[in-house]
């Protein structure tokens, strides 16, 4: 391992034995811990397997160190995280293609009661997280960068309102200023706005995104998100509503003009809830010029288009750099097991929002059905502080779907899973 790397994880080791018993009676200290080793078999997972394919085994394992430290006005938190495939590295090993980092490391001043300001690296998390959300299905997770002013009062009325503005690394003396940000996925700059009020029997969510790309020849292209969310309960049924526009330009420059709507009605019966629903995703096909698909930029895709990830996860589902859009049918239920233990079952039916078409032309248009998924959860409660969970996926795939994930596969694509989450409290004053 690298000296520089070995010295890092070594002085976060020391930082939280330094706050430990001696300082902690002057503010509220808790340390705890998560380790997550999540085994996976991939035969067809987020792409179409193709027959020649074998499927995929491996083990993953996300594992973290939390310090809250929080005193009058003053709060931090620092998490800390190793995320690794068993097996990446020797037993015995000098360099280390693992990732470490830091996932959050904030602080936090109260002006008042009701306002508060947190600057440094945060989880933006906000509604059903499906534009901002901390993606904690991965094992990585995702944050922010950011200044983030909070207001709360008794009312149920909150607003938070935050900006972030990146820059790739380069050593002093260089101008930061002058250097062109190309990261992965990653806004330049970021600005943004939420609104959220409760009711006894509902919430209302407003949403204003700003986020720009720069190009290489330091042009920035700013692509802005408008988004209102809401749910209410009347008897037994629960109703919600979404509607996100987008306009602006991507990161190509071309003039974006895309939509999102989606609602769903939960029942309460006797023995489960039942979640019917629709979500509808602007798309553009091979032929437009213009750029009309919605892409929910920074949420928690996982938990939405089915667990397989086959959309809006890390890849493309398109032609032509156009990214199809989508539509998706779902019925959901999440079945009581024992106190402890519950059985979730999600059944998906998804249909392309623009035309497909067969691979190496525009004129032969294809079904716009993608295919239907199901996918199983067994979640059991150890003890508080331990969780097991074990899922099963499976997507039919059609010959439209394969078009736009650019390859032959098999019609049957499956994924099993199996987690442990050890989340113990390893310290509080």
């Amino acid at each position: 391992m690298p000296e520089n790397c070995t010295a890092n994880r070594l002085s976060w080791v020391a930082l939280v034995v330094a706050l430990l018993p001696g300082p902690v009676a002057v503010g509220q200290v808790v340390v705890s811990a998560e380790i997550r080793p999540r085994t996976e078999l991939r035969d067809g997972f987020r792409t179409v397997n193709t027959p020649r394919e074998k499927p995929a085994f491996f083990v993953e394992q996300r594992s973290r160190l939390n310090l809250d430290y929080g005193r009058e006005k003053v709060s931090v938190r620092l998490s800390v995280q190793d995320v690794r495939i068993w097996g990446s590295t020797s037993q015995v090993y000098k360099s280390d293609p693992n990732l470490f980092n830091v996932f959050e490391a904030y602080g936090q001043y109260r002006l008042s009661s009701r306002l508060a300001v947190r600057v440094g690296r945060q989880v933006l998390d906000y509604d059903n997280a499906r534009f901002l959300g901390g993606l904690d299905w991965a094992q990585q997770g995702r944050s922010h960068d950011a200044l983030k002013l909070l207001y709360a009062d008794s009312s149920g009325f909150a607003v938070h309102g935050g900006a972030g503005f990146n820059q790739s690394f380069s050593p002093e003396p260089a101008k930061l200023s002058d250097t062109y940000y190309g990261g992965v996925d990653n806004y330049k700059s970021m600005e943004y706005l939420w609104l959220h009020k409760d009711w006894t029997r509902g919430k209302l969510s407003a949403l204003f995104f700003n986020d720009g790309r720069q190009r290489p020849d330091s042009t920035t292209y700013y692509r802005q998100t408008y988004g209102l969310s809401g749910e209410a309960t009347a008897g037994r049924a629960t109703l919600t509503a979404e509607a996100y526009y987008q306009t602006g330009y991507d990161a190509t420059g071309r003039a974006v003009q895309a939509y999102l709507a989606a609602g769903s009605v939960t029942l309460a019966t006797k023995f489960t809830p039942l979640t019917l629903g629709l979500d509808y995703l602007s798309g553009s096909d091979a032929t437009d010029s213009r750029n009309q698909a919605f892409v929910p930029l920074y949420g928690t895709n996982h938990a939405f288009y089915g667990h397989m990830d086959y959309f809006y996860v890390g890849n493309n589902h398109g032609q032509n750099g156009r990214t199809a859009g989508l539509v998706d049918f779902y019925l959901k239920t999440n079945f009581k097991l024992a106190s402890k233990t519950s059985l979730l079952a999600h059944l998906h039916h998804f249909e392309a929002a623009a035309a497909v078409y067969a691979p190496g032309t525009t004129e032969q248009a294809l079904s716009s059905r993608l295919g239907e998924e199901l996918d199983v959860q067994l979640s059991t409660n150890v003890s508080p502080d331990f969780n097991l969970k074990l899922g099963y996926s499976h997507l039919l795939a059609t010959a439209s779907l394969d078009a736009l994930k650019g390859r032959a596969g098999q019609p049957h694509n499956q994924w099993a899973w199996a987690m442990l989450t050890f989340k113990p409290v390893l310290f509080k004053n």
